[in-house]
């Protein structure tokens, strides 16, 4: 029964990472100078993790029987 409910934050949560990876890699395609790249490179890079850190969080909440986050306050 959890499987089910973690499959809908993999998802999203993996289109994030590809979606930021993706950014970098054509961030690295295109002709600027690699500091510029460097540069361009270290948010979507950050965002990405960031996103992995989150969906781990989730991942673990679901299965703690924590699924929503309201139910705190």
């Amino acid at each position: 029964m959890k499987v089910k409910k973690i499959i809908a934050p993999l998802v999203i949560g993996l289109l994030l990472i590809l979606y930021f990876v993706g950014f970098i890699i054509v961030c690295f395609l295109i002709d600027i100078p690699l500091i510029v790249k460097i540069l361009c490179s270290i948010l979507p890079l950050a965002l990405a993790g960031v996103s992995l850190h989150v969906l781990i969080q989730r991942i673990d909440e679901i299965r703690s029987g924590e699924e929503d986050d309201l139910s705190k306050y």
